[in-house]
């Protein structure tokens, strides 16, 4: 079996616990205002078997400390379940942590992919159906019956959303998402991620116009202060 992998990092720290080997697959069915990587949108060339990917990662497992391991990132890894679930049986023979890192939303028949995951990184856009679907350009269909699988898997959980200006920037959102992560029965811990401009210049390479194009980045000093709101309130 080959998926489709856009790229590989073998030294990410930001995808999850510890030194981690994050491979990047091809394919989303979300147009997120905000996305920085367009490139990952289509589903390429098939270029990589499950014993290859396996291969890169159990490499780098003498890397991987304080809890590292690898992360299925995207694009939508979802997009690439049966691909993943192949890689996942080889390095459960290893004993390597296995995180998602996912907008959940996928093909559905999730139930043998979450026995091998022991990390969900989810990516909540907008906690009410109107925004989403604003942010996506999709309604909250698929994302709810991922969400809703890894609560009845108890899953441990990261919960990410982006912190646009002017779109979800205040305390009014951060009350939605206290209360909408309720739910989570396993959760780990929450970050609000600054909305950055970084990869408009790849919607330039691409010919794909920026729909953001006039909101600058989130600033991060304000993104703290929502953040200490979140936790203290």
């Amino acid at each position: 079996m080959k998926g489709s992998v856009n790229s590989i990092e073998t030294f990410g720290l930001l995808d999850g616990p510890g030194i981690r080997t994050v491979i990047f697959l091809n394919g989303c069915k979300l147009r997120c205002l905000y996305c920085h990587n367009p490139e990952t949108w289509i589903m390429q060339n098939l270029n990589y078997t499950a014993e290859e990917i396996a291969n890169i990662v159990i490499k780098n497992k003498p890397y991987f400390t304080n809890g590292g391991g690898v992360t299925f990132s995207g694009g939508e890894p979802l997009l690439q379940s049966e691909f993943i679930i192949e890689v996942c049986k080889l390095l459960k023979k290893e004993n390597v942590h296995i995180a998602l890192d996912t907008s959940g939303c996928g093909n559905g028949n999730y139930d043998e992919l979450l026995k091998y995951i022991d990390l969900v990184i989810l990516d909540i856009k907008a906690t009410e159906e109107e925004e989403y679907k604003y942010i996506t350009g999709r309604d909250m269909s698929l994302f709810n019956e991922f969400k809703n699988k890894i609560i009845e898997f108890n899953k441990k959980v990261w919960i990410r959303q982006v912190i646009v200006p002017n779109i979800n920037d205040d305390k009014r959102h951060m009350d939605l998402l206290r209360e909408y992560v309720k739910q989570f029965t396993n959760l780990e811990k929450i970050e609000l991620l600054p909305y950055h401009t970084s990869g408009v210049t790849k919607y330039e390479k691409l010919n794909i116009p920026y729909k953001l194009k006039d909101i600058t980045d989130m600033d991060k000093n304000k993104c703290d202060e929502l953040y200490n709101y979140l936790k203290e309130s």
